[in-house]
């Protein structure tokens, strides 16, 4: 991954039924199984549309269905694409 081209992206996902399902089970059981929902779903949605290496998964949101991603431009078009994503929107970073 060329660093000087990656920039941080947030994506967050269409609606997921699954998602709202596990969300809704507030025991610490439920908590664990959300998580691991969304790391491997998030996981999956990169490795299907991105090239293995060329980006970096910073982060899974739980609260909103999304994660936080190095990627570059291009791959933010590309992942605009996928049918699951809603939206992904640049990091804009406050001077």
């Amino acid at each position: 991954m060329d660093d000087s081209d990656s920039h941080l992206h947030f994506v967050f996902m269409n609606y997921d039924p699954q998602y709202e399902r596990l969300r809704s089970d507030k025991s610490k059981k439920g908590a664990k199984q959300l998580d691991s929902y969304l790391s491997k779903k998030h996981d999956r949605i990169l490795a299907d549309n991105l090239q293995p290496g060329t980006y970096k998964k910073t982060i899974s949101l739980v609260i909103v269905d999304g994660f936080a991603v190095e990627i570059t431009d291009q791959q933010a078009n590309v992942l605009r694409s996928a049918k699951e994503v809603r939206i992904v929107e640049k990091n804009q970073e406050l001077s």
